[in-house]
């Protein structure tokens, strides 16, 4: 504890009791304590380190000192047990191989052994997970400097760590894993002061404003100028938003979806996006042929939990350009289940497009104006 001390002395420039100073190691292994549970926890008491293993998400929790050497990844926690070896890749999807190819691994080495590195660099609060993207939320997750591994490849050492993300739910968030109980509307709220985002509820829009998520590649809107048309002739004034636009400019492109009543877009990553959007503001999905589940689950389901208005368009076969392909009859339209999940990812992912049937669509897009109207009174 003197080691703590003396780094604590150095960096806050006060002193600092040593009661005081473990007041505040056992404040943080009690919250480090409540990031796992059952089993999990005994075994970070017992231990000093836990990891809770789903089919979705590995995360690793330590309540002893780190070391981690951000040049070649590695988190060393040093005990008198046998040595063991961990790799976690930081990602809430572990069930999808073809994602987690891009996520750089982390390994973790616990155990008795002399090799340890020496620390570069000494903190005196708890690490937490590797991040590069996302710069916005993160500067706000705490009062201290994100690191960016890449960019400082040295040795630092703390008092405990998170290591890893862990798998809430699609798009979710669940209150009784989290240790301040946070739900989505907190979420929300946090996003909004993030991002600096204007509107808190679609009524304070004046104009109105949709969205209209373009895709360039696949599950492409063949007609998209006749629906924008059509939606114009609603009443709606139509900002249309390419897709690669999203990735490159996260920042500009939360404060459109902020500012817009309805968002409109075929299944896809995109829709992820509706976390930016004002309560009582209303998200149509295009569901297209085989991908019902999965735009339900991810997209549709967690709306509500967002103060969002869900609205599906399932497509009919004569909208999909499977229909050019495939006959009417094939099981591509009559049993999409029977497909394992890469050949489903191809055909229904990677090789459909739509074209909206613009009469049918209307009917949709009608009931989004009026859910939007009725907020205004």
């Amino acid at each position: 504890m003197a080691g703590i001390q003396y780094y604590k002395t150095i960096f806050t420039g006060r002193e600092i009791s040593n009661n005081t100073v473990q007041q505040e190691h056992e404040s943080m292994k009690f919250f480090l304590s409540r990031v796992v549970t059952g089993e999990d926890r005994m075994m970070l008491q017992s231990t000093g380190i836990a990891c809770h293993k789903t089919n979705y998400s590995v995360h690793c929790v330590a309540n002893q000192p780190v070391r981690i050497d951000t040049g070649t990844m590695t988190v060393h926690t040093p005990s008198d047990q046998p040595v063991q070896e961990t790799v976690v890749r930081p990602y809430a999807r572990q069930e999808d191989h073809n994602l987690l190819k891009n996520v750089t691994p982390v390994k973790i080495l616990q155990g008795n052994y002399t090799m340890l590195p020496a620390c570069q660099y000494i903190h005196d609060v708890p690490a937490a997970s590797f991040v590069r993207k996302y710069s916005k939320p993160m500067s706000h997750l705490s009062a201290y400097e994100v690191m960016n591994p890449a960019a400082n490849q040295s040795v630092h050492c703390f008092p405990g760590a998170i290591i890893g993300l862990k798998f809430h739910g699609h798009l979710a968030l669940n209150s009784s894993d989290t240790p301040g109980g946070h739900s989505m509307q907190d979420f929300k709220q946090f996003l909004r002061q993030a991002y600096n985002l204007k509107f808190a509820h679609v009524s304070e829009i004046k104009r109105p404003n949709l969205v209209l998520l373009s895709r360039r590649k696949t599950r492409r809107f063949l007609n998209e100028d006749e629906m924008a048309s059509m939606m114009e002739e609603l009443g709606f004034r139509v900002i249309i938003v390419a897709r690669n636009n999203v990735i490159s400019n996260l920042n500009k492109f939360a404060r459109i979806i902020n500012s817009c009543r309805v968002f409109v877009g075929a299944h896809g990553a995109g829709l992820t996006n509706e976390l930016f959007l004002p309560a009582g503001a209303v998200m149509v999905q295009v569901e297209l042929i085989g991908l019902e589940w999965a735009a339900a689950t991810y997209y549709g389901d967690p709306a509500s939990a967002m103060g969002v208005h869900y609205l599906p368009y399932r497509i009919e076969p004569e909208e999909s350009s499977l229909l050019k392909v495939f006959e009417r009859n094939h099981t591509v339209f009559k049993d999409p289940k029977s497909f394992s999940f890469e050949v489903g990812r191809e055909i229904y992912l990677n090789h459909q497009n739509v074209r909206i049937n613009l009469a049918r669509f209307r009917e949709t897009m009608v009931e989004a104006l009026s859910i939007v109207e009725d907020s205004d009174i």
